[in-house]
């Protein structure tokens, strides 16, 4: 196909090599469900149950339809304008606003790189408590996330193909680890332990809390939007990507829901809610007493680690491709000669997540803050695919029905809004992030100039 028009924008790059197209529909499938089968499952089933009882995957359902909405604009946009950048290249197709394509970029990237950072130091929380290294906390937990994002970046620079390969052994395991959940679920219930019947418990008073447990829940479904940034590097997208986008969404709609049926037969919901962050772990131990363990322990990092490594490859694809519309300096969209890998944008972005694990830690409202930013990301985008219909272009492209952009719009900014039972420091995280934003954008606009 060559390279697009869009990739070839500021000055000095059109003579560059451009990405190495290696993505087909099935390594496509396996980046999107890869993507959504990470930290979200394995951590959020025992929050949900904390709002909305056994019906834990009414949330899971509710925010899949919701991503689907959004997905389905994605699909229009990214097999109309197949270039890496994504939501940034649709925002300033549409609105035509610098600011705006930055403000959008920049939330994005973000998101990816903060949840990289988050998931690295996750990855050696639970490195220290499947082995009992003793590294719980302090500078131990820090050391080991650096030096894992350091293994997920070398990767990432490598090549393509060794990311990929990586992302196919590590979905497999993460996906084994949730149907090892599935099957327990069932022995247990075949052997009359378990009560199916729980999944069918609603809370009081249900339809606020499933709001809220939406919002939350949601926080799984991100990712989807990820894989639009590896346009420039999958084989005949207008073709590869519709398919691709609703079967890995059919297959983690699947098995979140199994999952959650699976977890609620086993462990009373009043009892899931109080598991903290490994609530899978403790329908392991009640369901399978006698399974070691730290095995589950292990995949849970798989899990973990695929996150870091989707989210790494995703924002450093997001700043190459904003590099080259001319968003952001020509010099983060250079492609290493050899490599054929976004070389600049794999360095820069690696170092703003050191920072972020190395000072920044924890924070308990992230996830939130990262879903809330996102939410209003797909709600512009969601804007903009209605208002670039009066674009044509000379090739073949998905085409959403008009009413899903529309109801993606309205259930995005009814997620957003303070009767969705959002804490207030998320809003106040997000407005600290957008003005960070605005101070990068002025001077990405001076050296741009």
């Amino acid at each position: 196909m060559g390279a697009p028009p869009e990739t070839i924008a500021a000055g000095g790059i059109a003579r560059e090599p451009g990405l190495r197209r290696l993505i087909g529909p099935w390594l496509l499938v396996l980046f999107i469900v890869g993507d959504l089968l990470g930290t979200g499952i394995y951590s959020l089933t025992g929050a949900l149950a904390g709002y909305v009882g056994g019906a834990v995957w009414v949330p899971f359902v509710a925010a899949v339809v919701i991503a689907l909405f959004t997905a389905c604009s994605y699909l229009e946009l990214v097999t109309k304008y197949p270039s890496a950048a994504g939501a940034a290249l649709y925002v300033d197709k549409a609105f035509r606003r610098r600011w705006l394509t930055f403000v959008v970029g920049f939330a994005v990237m973000c998101s990816g790189i903060t949840s990289a950072s988050t998931a690295s130091r996750a990855f050696a929380a639970n490195l220290a408590d499947a082995f009992d290294l003793g590294l719980r906390g302090g500078a131990g937990i820090t050391v080991v996330g650096l030096a894992f994002l350091i293994t997920v970046s070398l990767i990432n620079w490598r090549g393509l193909s060794e990311s990929l390969i990586a992302n196919v052994i590590l979905t497999l395991v993460e996906a084994g680890g949730l149907l090892l959940v599935i099957g327990i679920g069932a022995w247990a219930v075949a052997r009359g332990e378990g009560e199916p019947g729980r999944a069918l418990q609603f809370g009081a008073g249900f339809l606020g809390p499933a709001l809220t447990a939406t919002t939350l829940g949601f926080f799984a479904m991100i990712g989807f939007e990820d894989s639009v940034n590896m346009v420039e590097e999958t084989r005949d997208p207008a073709r590869t990507f519709p398919r691709a986008l609703f079967l890995a969404l059919g297959v983690t709609a699947a098995i979140y829901v199994a999952v959650s049926v699976a977890a609620v037969s086993l462990v009373p919901p009043e009892r899931l809610a109080t598991s903290g962050e490994a609530p899978l772990l403790l329908v392991v131990r009640t369901g399978a007493p006698g399974f070691p363990l730290w095995i589950f322990g292990v995949i849970t990092m798989f899990a973990v680690a695929n996150t870091a490594l989707l989210n790494m490859m995703m924002a450093s694809r997001l700043v190459y491709g904003m590099a080259r519309a001319g968003v952001l300096p020509a010099a983060l969209g250079v492609v290493h000669p050899t490599r054929r890998t976004p070389s600049t944008a794999i360095l820069f972005t690696s170092a703003v997540a050191f920072l972020l694990i190395a000072f920044v830690g924890e924070l308990p409202a992230l996830a939130g803050t990262t879903t809330l930013l996102l939410l209003c990301v797909f709600a512009v985008v969601d804007v903009a695919v209605l208002i670039l219909r009066r674009e044509k272009v000379e090739h073949d492209h998905f085409r959403a029905p008009t009413a899903l952009p529309i109801l993606g719009a309205l259930s995005c900014i009814a997620l957003v809004g303070p009767w969705s039972g959002r804490p207030a420091e998320q809003y106040v995280i997000a407005a600290v992030l957008v003005g960070v934003g605005a101070v990068l954008w002025c001077v990405a606009a001076r050296a741009t100039r």
